[in-house]
């Protein structure tokens, strides 16, 4: 890897960290960014995992205060993603090969699909609600296949995840995105810990995307929500069809 590819892929850090903070779409940020320096691509999958690990901390330590309240609904959600988790990173490491551009390029695109109707979708939900303070049963299994996905490959799982939040707790959308951010970091730091024992893993990818995460989700959570979100679901989408076009070509 150049000094510039270096330098690419820490400022790609640093916005995927800012965010997923705030939307949680990074790994269209960082997944292309390695694959452009020349990065295998499960091999940049699982780097890109695992560098992503720190900024999910400093996302949630960002949203500490909306997460107050919410520990018991999270012990039983977060035992979903977890095992979501470790089923998606078995599944990655078991798959053949050669199934995984393709697998990914559905994937990247129905995360730009969400990412485009993210709008529309928050609104739809804003009147849907239900009194179980937990979300009962449909919400823990929603969680468990949102897990699946972020353990596999993740891009948007948050956006999945505030969808899911949104039908089925009655909370504001700010504690709703901090338990989004906490779901997240559980599902992800699960699938690390299994590729760092079993997986190829890019060591030097890691540690640039983990140091620019870690920056990016610090201001993200502060300041993220003052971009323009026309603009930044506008950038993500061009990133992601950049891409779509890499793993096809």
């Amino acid at each position: 890897m150049t000094p510039l590819d270096a330098a690419a892929v820490f400022a790609a850090g640093i916005g995927a960290g800012a965010i997923n903070a705030v939307v949680g779409s990074g790994s269209l940020i960082t997944f292309p960014t390695l694959l452009a320096v020349g990065v295998p691509p499960i091999v940049a999958n699982v780097s890109n995992n695992i560098g992503l690990v720190p900024g999910g901390v400093t996302g949630v330590l960002g949203y500490r205060a909306e997460l107050k309240g919410q520990r018991s609904r999270l012990i039983r959600l977060g035992a979903a993603s977890v095992l979501g988790s470790l089923t998606g990173g078995l599944l990655l490491l078991n798959l053949p090969e050669a199934a995984f551009p393709v697998i990914v390029t559905v994937l990247i695109a129905v995360a730009c699909v969400l990412v485009l109707l993210q709008p529309k979708l928050s609104g739809w939900l804003t009147g849907r609600r239900t009194p179980h303070p937990h979300g009962g049963p449909w919400l823990w299994l929603g969680v468990l296949l949102a897990g699946v996905y972020g353990g596999y490959f993740g891009a948007a799982q948050g956006i999945v995840l505030i969808g899911l939040l949104g039908v089925f707790l009655d909370e504001h959308l700010q504690r709703i995105n901090a338990a989004k951010n906490l779901l997240s970091l559980l599902v992800n730091t699960t699938a690390a810990a299994l590729f760092i024992l079993v997986a190829d893993v890019n060591w030097l990818a890691v540690v640039l995307v983990a140091v620019g995460s870690a920056v990016g989700g610090f201001f993200g959570a502060r300041v993220g929500r003052r971009l323009p979100p026309a603009l930044l679901r506008g950038f993500i989408v061009c990133v992601g069809a950049v891409a779509i076009v890499k793993l096809l070509s």
